[in-house]
């Protein structure tokens, strides 16, 4: 008898699965890392053969010889924009995954927006030209990459954010498909008409044969493939990594805000099913009401919040990992005057500076590795309170954000979180469960199997 919802939360920096109870608690969990490759400066990929190995390892790790029928439904949550193009018929990939993160695309970007076309894209995808997002990257592989140029021009070519490529995978090739969530962070999809645009495709030269169907974050999409799973089991919860952590903080509602301190950190406010446009160098996207229909949302990103540790344990190899940075952190009183502006794959929400790179200020002789690490952790406060001040900014007086609700890895740090209350004079509010990105995406897949009857049974 299916017990659990299996979730899947495939990370910028690794794959976690979780298992959850019927009460929404955590059962078990697996993780692992994968490789990050940086083929020059700016540019970072993934290897998709590499996730998928990971994820199907994890599956059995996980259950722990139980029978893969005692999973009521897979969800799937994921880091977004990050874009694998494949063959169809073979379901190879035909080159390295093209991160978010990753820079390439940006003279592009300013090209584009030299024509006159970032009214138009901001209209239809309440989006910001910047390399950051899908179109310019798939466009990128089609110029770049000969065989999935013929592939496309033969209808053979697939595209997909992680999200399509790990469904493609689990259901033994037989769905292509996407969520809204997703669809909305790739320049290509009117988050008004809620549909792929023509105009869009042809303004990045991408061809509608590529283009995954677009379905709900919470549908019983279809069945994952025994050879591929162990068992056919409802594919049932797709949501890109924030707005599953809206879900999952229970952010359903208009005016409820979150933010994630995963790799990069990301504000969204749930703005309801009336469109809203920011005015403060924010984004409009789509996220998830209380049945997993979209809303609209406003969403500040950062590039680099959680990445700045990782980079001192493993560029400068000044930590050994994570935890030990506010052990550093907190062994001097302040930070000297030690500054840390980590723009290392450029500036997000709400600069969009493409060309920003990382920056360390305020070094004197008495500088040491504690300061530098105190910089860097808050680094990533800092850059949270821009968001935090665009917000209020698009708001207006009329609305008070009185809270900040928090979660992703470096939320345990609590010299961090208290940092970061301090300088925006408001309360942090840590749930216990900090994996509410991964919970967000099994909510969503198991109110669409009837493993929760509704949202008021998850809320409780």
């Amino acid at each position: 008898m299916a017990k659990y919802i299996l979730a899947i939360d495939e990370g910028t920096t690794g794959v976690t699965l979780l298992l959850f109870d019927k009460q929404g608690k955590i059962a078990r969990k697996a993780y692992s890392e994968f490789k990050q490759h940086y083929p020059r400066p700016g540019w970072v990929e993934h290897d998709p053969e590499e996730i998928w190995r990971v994820t199907k390892r994890l599956v059995g790790e996980i259950l722990a010889g139980e029978s893969p029928s005692v999973v009521a439904g897979v969800g799937i949550t994921n880091q977004r924009e990050t874009t694998v193009l494949w063959d169809q018929d073979t379901r190879r990939p035909f080159a390295n995954a093209i991160v978010w993160q990753c820079r390439r695309t940006a003279d592009r970007c300013r090209e584009l927006k030299a024509q006159g076309h970032e009214a138009l894209v901001r209209a239809k995808t309440g989006l910001v030209l910047d390399a950051y997002f899908s179109g310019t990257k798939v466009a990128w592989l089609l110029e770049n990459v000969p065989q999935a140029k013929t592939a496309a021009d033969e209808g053979r070519a697939r595209f997909g954010t992680i999200d399509t490529w790990l469904v493609e995978r689990l259901s033994g090739g037989r769905l292509h498909v996407t969520d809204p969530t997703n669809a909305s962070r790739t320049l290509l999809y009117d988050i008004h008409a809620k549909k792929w645009d023509d105009e869009l495709l042809s303004l990045f030269g991408v061809p509608g044969s590529l283009l995954p169907q677009v379905r709900g974050s919470s549908e019983v999409l279809g069945m994952t493939d025994p050879d591929a799973f162990g068992a056919e089991v409802p594919i049932s919860g797709i949501a890109g990594d924030q707005q599953a952590a809206l879900f999952g903080q229970g952010c359903v509602r208009p005016g409820e805000l979150k933010n994630t301190y995963g790799t990069g950190c990301f504000a969204l406010l749930n703005a309801g099913a009336k469109k809203v446009e920011s005015h403060h160098g924010l984004l409009t996207t789509l996220g998830c009401d209380e049945k997993g229909k979209p809303v609209y949302c406003l969403e500040g990103s950062v590039f680099i919040a959680g990445a700045v540790v990782q980079w001192l344990r493993d560029a400068l190899g000044v930590i050994a990992n994570a935890s030990e940075s506010e052990t550093h952190a907190r062994a001097v009183a302040d930070n000297a005057g030690v500054y840390f502006v980590p723009a290392f794959v450029g500036l997000g929400a709400p600069y969009w500076d493409q060309d920003a790179r990382g920056a360390i200020v305020g070094l004197t002789r008495g500088t040491g590795r504690a300061h530098i690490i105190r910089a860097a952790l808050e680094s990533i406060a800092y850059q949270t309170r821009d968001l935090i001040d665009a917000l209020r900014a698009d708001l207006g007086a009329g609305v008070d954000i009185s809270s900040l609700k928090v979660d992703g890895g470096a939320v345990v740090n609590d010299l961090l979180m208290q940092f970061q209350a301090d300088i925006l004079g408001i309360p942090v509010v840590r749930p216990k469960n900090v994996e509410t990105t991964a919970t967000g995406a099994a909510y969503l897949a198991g109110l669409a199997c009837k493993f929760w009857q509704s949202f008021d049974e998850v809320r409780s």
